[in-house]
């Protein structure tokens, strides 16, 4: 009978604590905030919009360093954001940490980030925040080398503005970094290399939709690219799937692109403003927190 109690009272001790380490994980994973230091800055004479000088309009920005035009199309029930990026320098291509801080679950909206770097244009970024792998370089420093399990494929923007889809089983963080890499994003996947769509009509991120918002960035020959930021899970719009937006991509020209982190986080700023339509469930609009931005500023 004793025994019987004990087992009893054990096996609900070992419950109780399985139920709080389950809960503790999941908040370790998604909410709870760890900094690992600021974030090191640009590297270099970092370039400067000259905003003062600048055309500007409600879809478009020139100041003779860098040209933006925004426009929008409407694909198979898709709404597309899409900004055309042309720079005389690969400094004006940037990105920030939220808060100015690199860390795990610290994150803030793509448009106060925009803001407080003085964008003129940002898309989300890759969400490192929440993954303990992969590869995160940023405006040339390297902030983690620990490659993620199997084979992912990175973007590398190397310092003379050229895109590369790179993989960590090949190379590691300090050899991209050593081999000129600026930025390195590791969410994915590759979407084109070198020309090609790289995904099947299949193919899709762990845990997403088939249909969902995505952000994506490419570049059509160095200092020339293209931001892009579909709407999805909605009536008004579906969303793409990623071999409908890779096969998008390269009807723009596109030669190398890739995806970022996409559905609820998928946001573009412009001059300030948020241009697409965020949403997670279709029926709530609004920016999703998220850990970092790819901007021009």
């Amino acid at each position: 009978m004793k025994n019987s109690y004990s087992s009893k009272i054990f096996g609900r001790v070992f419950y109780l604590l399985l139920i709080c380490f389950t809960i503790f994980a999941v908040l370790d994973v998604f909410y709870i905030s760890r900094s690992y230091g600021d974030a090191a800055g640009d590297t270099g004479d970092s370039a400067v919009l000259d905003v003062k000088n600048a055309t500007i309009t409600d879809s478009s920005f020139d100041d003779g360093n860098v040209s933006i035009t925004l426009s929008t199309e409407r694909v198979k029930g898709t709404n597309i954001h899409i900004a055309d990026v042309v720079l005389s320098s690969p400094e004006y291509l940037k990105t920030a940490f939220a808060k100015n801080k690199y860390g795990k679950n610290i994150i803030d909206t793509t448009s106060d980030m925009a803001d407080e770097h003085s964008a003129m244009l940002a898309v989300n970024g890759d969400y490192y925040g929440v993954q303990n792998d992969g590869y995160v370089v940023r405006n040339g420093t390297l902030y983690r080398s620990t490659a993620a399990d199997g084979d992912r494929d990175d973007m590398a923007v190397l310092s003379d503005g050229t895109m590369e889809i790179v993989s960590e089983s090949k190379f590691s963080a300090q050899e991209l970094v050593d081999n000129g890499a600026v930025q390195v994003f590791s969410f994915g996947p590759a979407l084109i290399d070198d020309g090609l769509i790289s995904v099947g009509e299949n193919d899709e991120v762990d845990l997403a939709k088939t249909s969902n918002p995505r952000t994506a960035i490419g570049m059509i020959a160095p200092l020339h690219y293209i931001f892009l930021v579909s709407d999805g899970r909605t009536d008004e719009s579906e969303g793409f799937t990623l071999y409908e937006l890779a096969c998008f991509m390269r009807s723009c020209g596109v030669v190398c692109a890739y995806n970022l982190d996409g559905g609820g986080s998928s946001t573009m700023v412009f001059n300030g403003n948020v241009v697409n339509s965020p949403t997670s469930d279709g029926v709530v609009f609004r920016e999703r927190n998220v850990s970092d931005i790819v901007y021009i500023g």
